[in-house]
Protein backbone atom coordinates (compact mmCIF):
# COMPACT_ATOMS: atom_id res chain seq x y z
CA UNK A 1 0.00 0.00 0.00
CA UNK A 2 1.10 3.69 -0.49
CA UNK A 3 0.89 6.60 1.63
CA UNK A 4 0.49 9.80 -0.07
CA UNK A 5 1.37 13.26 1.46
CA UNK A 6 1.42 16.62 0.43
CA UNK A 7 -0.54 19.85 2.04
CA UNK A 8 -0.53 20.44 5.62
CA UNK A 9 -4.11 20.51 5.91
CA UNK A 10 -4.53 16.90 4.64
CA UNK A 11 -3.89 13.08 6.65
CA UNK A 12 -0.09 12.65 6.87
CA UNK A 13 0.48 16.66 5.90
CA UNK A 14 3.28 16.31 8.97
CA UNK A 15 5.68 14.60 6.85
CA UNK A 16 5.77 17.99 4.05
CA UNK A 17 8.57 19.91 4.13
CA UNK A 18 5.53 23.22 4.92
CA UNK A 19 4.79 21.48 8.43
CA UNK A 20 5.40 23.71 10.92
CA UNK A 21 8.05 21.89 13.25
CA UNK A 22 10.54 23.33 14.25
CA UNK A 23 14.16 22.06 15.24
CA UNK A 24 17.70 23.44 15.88
CA UNK A 25 20.87 22.71 13.30
CA UNK A 26 24.27 24.25 14.29
CA UNK A 27 22.75 26.49 16.96
CA UNK A 28 20.44 28.07 15.09
CA UNK A 29 16.14 27.20 14.99
CA UNK A 30 14.68 26.61 11.60
CA UNK A 31 10.40 26.80 11.50
CA UNK A 32 10.12 24.20 9.11
CA UNK A 33 12.54 21.81 6.76
CA UNK A 34 11.38 24.45 4.20
CA UNK A 35 13.23 27.12 5.60
CA UNK A 36 16.05 25.14 6.30
CA UNK A 37 16.14 23.51 2.85
CA UNK A 38 16.13 26.78 0.86
CA UNK A 39 18.47 28.13 3.25
CA UNK A 40 21.08 25.53 2.23
CA UNK A 41 20.93 26.79 -1.23
CA UNK A 42 23.17 29.91 -0.97
CA UNK A 43 26.70 30.65 0.37
CA UNK A 44 24.92 34.06 1.38
CA UNK A 45 25.05 33.81 5.30
CA UNK A 46 22.78 37.28 5.44
CA UNK A 47 20.03 35.40 2.70
CA UNK A 48 20.45 31.93 4.62
CA UNK A 49 19.18 34.28 7.46
CA UNK A 50 16.90 36.25 5.72
CA UNK A 51 15.28 32.93 4.35
CA UNK A 52 15.67 31.14 8.11
CA UNK A 53 13.61 34.29 9.87
CA UNK A 54 10.81 34.38 7.31
CA UNK A 55 7.13 33.85 8.78
CA UNK A 56 6.06 31.49 5.99
CA UNK A 57 7.24 28.41 4.88
CA UNK A 58 5.78 29.45 1.21
CA UNK A 59 8.07 32.61 1.43
CA UNK A 60 10.77 30.47 2.49
CA UNK A 61 10.06 28.59 -0.84
CA UNK A 62 10.19 31.56 -2.59
CA UNK A 63 13.33 33.48 -1.67
CA UNK A 64 15.26 30.23 -2.29
CA UNK A 65 13.62 29.73 -5.90
CA UNK A 66 15.16 33.16 -6.46
CA UNK A 67 17.77 33.45 -8.87
CA UNK A 68 19.02 37.07 -8.08
CA UNK A 69 21.20 35.85 -5.47
CA UNK A 70 23.78 32.77 -6.47
CA UNK A 71 22.98 29.78 -5.02
CA UNK A 72 26.08 27.31 -4.17
CA UNK A 73 28.13 25.26 -6.92
CA UNK A 74 27.77 22.41 -5.58
CA UNK A 75 23.87 22.68 -5.26
CA UNK A 76 23.12 20.00 -7.33
CA UNK A 77 25.58 17.51 -5.65
CA UNK A 78 24.56 17.97 -2.30
CA UNK A 79 20.89 19.30 -2.31
CA UNK A 80 19.61 15.68 -1.69
CA UNK A 81 21.86 15.57 1.62
CA UNK A 82 20.77 18.72 2.83
CA UNK A 83 17.22 17.55 2.50
CA UNK A 84 18.24 14.60 4.31
CA UNK A 85 19.34 16.59 7.34
CA UNK A 86 16.41 18.75 7.59
CA UNK A 87 14.12 15.94 7.57
CA UNK A 88 16.31 13.67 10.60
CA UNK A 89 16.63 17.41 12.63
CA UNK A 90 12.66 17.32 12.46
CA UNK A 91 11.76 14.06 12.98
CA UNK A 92 14.06 13.56 16.22
CA UNK A 93 12.85 16.93 17.66
CA UNK A 94 9.42 15.80 17.78
CA UNK A 95 8.93 12.37 19.14
CA UNK A 96 5.20 12.72 18.02
CA UNK A 97 6.03 12.48 14.71
CA UNK A 98 8.23 9.77 15.50
CA UNK A 99 5.37 8.16 16.44
CA UNK A 100 3.19 8.92 13.46
CA UNK A 101 6.06 7.75 11.17
CA UNK A 102 6.66 4.28 13.14
CA UNK A 103 2.72 3.86 12.66
CA UNK A 104 3.08 3.73 8.68
CA UNK A 105 5.16 0.12 8.97
CA UNK A 106 6.20 -0.74 5.80
CA UNK A 107 4.36 1.07 3.75
CA UNK A 108 5.54 3.31 0.63
CA UNK A 109 5.49 7.22 1.54
CA UNK A 110 5.12 9.30 -1.39
CA UNK A 111 4.86 13.04 -2.12
CA UNK A 112 1.48 13.53 -4.30
CA UNK A 113 3.10 16.91 -5.62
CA UNK A 114 1.63 17.19 -9.12
CA UNK A 115 4.61 19.58 -10.39
CA UNK A 116 7.43 18.15 -8.90
CA UNK A 117 9.31 14.90 -10.68
CA UNK A 118 12.39 15.28 -8.36
CA UNK A 119 10.90 15.27 -4.93
CA UNK A 120 7.23 13.89 -5.39
CA UNK A 121 5.86 11.62 -7.52
CA UNK A 122 4.97 14.05 -10.44
CA UNK A 123 1.13 14.57 -12.30
CA UNK A 124 1.37 10.89 -13.50
CA UNK A 125 3.11 9.29 -10.45
CA UNK A 126 6.48 9.11 -12.69
CA UNK A 127 8.75 11.56 -9.86
CA UNK A 128 11.79 10.01 -8.62
CA UNK A 129 10.01 11.05 -4.80
CA UNK A 130 13.40 11.95 -3.02
CA UNK A 131 11.56 13.35 -0.33
CA UNK A 132 9.19 9.82 0.23
CA UNK A 133 13.01 7.92 -0.14
CA UNK A 134 14.10 10.21 2.54
CA UNK A 135 11.17 10.04 4.94
CA UNK A 136 11.29 6.21 4.27
CA UNK A 137 15.22 6.26 5.15
CA UNK A 138 14.58 8.15 8.31
CA UNK A 139 11.58 5.65 9.13
CA UNK A 140 14.16 2.74 8.85
CA UNK A 141 16.87 4.73 11.34
CA UNK A 142 13.94 5.35 13.58
CA UNK A 143 13.00 1.51 14.08
CA UNK A 144 16.85 0.26 13.93
CA UNK A 145 17.93 3.08 16.88
CA UNK A 146 14.90 4.93 18.55
CA UNK A 147 15.98 8.14 20.04
CA UNK A 148 15.97 7.97 24.34
CA UNK A 149 12.88 10.17 25.58
CA UNK A 150 14.51 12.33 27.79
Amino acid sequence: MTIEFYSTKHIYGEFSNFAPFAFEIDGLVYPTSEHYFQAMKFPDEQYQERIRETKSPMIAARLGRSRKVKIRDDWEEVKIDIMRTAVRAKFLAHPTLQDLMLETGDETLVEAADGDYFWGAGKDGSGQNWLGKILMEVRDELRESPPENT
